[in-house]
This record gives C-alpha cells, structure tokens and sequence, in this order.
C-alpha cells in the first residue's frame, strides 16, 4: 500500500510517501514562501525520491486542521484534487493528532497546543503509551488556563506545537516539574505522522468530495458577520486574526 500526506495547516509545510508501512520520503520546508508556492513542487520531489506516480498512490491524507485558514485551505485542496484525478479516497487527519504522534511511546500525556491567537489555544491531549494516540481531552478552542485546569494531576504531561514559544513559561509555572517542554526538533507537525493515522484507519478513508477542513470554532469572516467587524481595531491585527481558525 502507498501513502502520501500533505500538511500546510501551520507555519511549516510537510510532504511524505509511505510505501509498503515505510516512510521511504519525508519532505519539509519553512522557507518564507506561501504554501501555495511549495507545496506541490514538494509533492513531486517526494513522488521522484520514492519512484513513484500519483497513479500508484493508494490513498492521499491531508491535514485538515485545526491551523491557519488559508493553509488548512491549501492542503484540503491540493490533496482532493490529486486523489479526484487519480481516482483514489482521501484520509482526513487531525493536526493535534498528528502533532501528538511526535511522542509516541511517552508514558505520561501527550498535550499539543497550537496558538489560535484571540487569547485561545487548539488543544487536546493523548495518551500514546501503545503508539497510536488514545483521544483522553476532546480537542477545543480555549484559553490556556482552562486546558491546563482540566488535565490529570497525576501524570507528565508533554507540551508541543507553535504555542509551546509563546506559552511555555505560564505551562511551567503552572504544571511545575510535571510539564515536559519538547525540544525545538519535536515542536512541529510532520506529514509522515499523517501518513502512519491514515494507513492505520482504512475504514476512515473517503471520496475526495467528501474531504472538508477542521474547524474547532467559525472562521473569523463568520463570527464578524455575526458580531459586526470591530472598525476601532487596527487593520493590520484585523488580518493577522483572521489567519488562524
């Protein structure tokens, strides 16, 4: 069986091709360019590097968010296009999940947060003592304090993703020796852990059509359109908001 799997959901943009339950490409890159500009070169050199054609891929996995809209957008996209023209289903990936695949294996919980900016972060957490992520918290969009409230008080608990940078010190202040901060290294989502979620839940693959991102609230246009646009604000903090879902 053949895998590829694309992540754009966050700053970094991810590509790999799982062959026969090996990771035989992992492609990654933060270079400063949009995604959109990335991403499918990437898919290329990632198909080149492992000798194969979009026809021979079984299924194709896209990290559907939570992230930043625009990202998430490009990814969902890019990847129904390349299974609707391969004839082939999608795998649709949690990027917390995903993300908390970095500590496989840890005897205590996996935390991912990631900054969904408006003072909340996306946020679960796992247990992955067997590999695989057990779901123990139900992903949401909070603040901080009230995800750091609801985990066990009996446990290490392992904080990744791009809010680790900006929360870290409230996490170690708050959680003391229990609060294990990844390293640099093992802070950000990788497309082969999309690839290992989806080839391990076949009878969760689906039609291209059907693939849809993962909001864990509205995008910002929905809650102005609701609210009515906050005109006092400054319109470069406007736009930044609205980047992230």
């Amino acid at each position: 069986m053949n895998l590829l799997a694309i992540d754009t959901s966050g700053p970094a943009a991810s590509v790999a091709v799982m062959s026969e339950g090996r990771i035989v490409c992992s492609i990654a890159m933060q270079r400063g360019l949009t995604h959109s500009e990335t991403i499918m070169p990437a898919v290329d050199a990632a198909l080149s590097a492992a000798d194969l054609s979009c026809r021979d891929i079984d299924a194709f996995a896209a990290v559907a968010g939570p992230g930043s809209f625009t990202g998430v957008r490009i990814g969902v996209c890019a990847v129904k296009g390349l299974a609707h023209a391969a004839n082939r289903p999608c795998a649709r990936i949690h990027a917390l999940e995903a993300l908390a695949m970095n500590y496989s294996g840890f005897d205590g919980l996996c935390c991912p947060i990631l900054d969904a900016r408006r003072g909340q972060v996306y946020c679960a957490a796992y247990d992955l003592s067997n590999g695989l992520p057990v779901e123990v918290l139900a992903p949401e969009a909070i603040p901080l304090s009230d995800f750091l409230g609801k985990l066990p008080g009996d446990r290490r608990l392992a904080f990744l993703g791009d809010g680790v940078p900006v929360h870290e010190q409230t996490v170690r202040t708050t959680l003391g020796a229990r609060a294990v901060i990844a390293p640099e290294h093992l802070r950000f989502l990788r497309a082969d852990a999309a690839c290992v979620l989806a080839a391990s839940r076949p009878e969760a693959w689906m039609e291209a059509r059907r693939l849809t991102p993962i909001y864990l609230r509205a995008p910002q246009a929905e809650r102005e359109r609701k609210a009515g646009r906050d005109h006092t604000k400054p319109l470069r903090r406007q736009r930044a908001e609205e980047a992230s879902i």
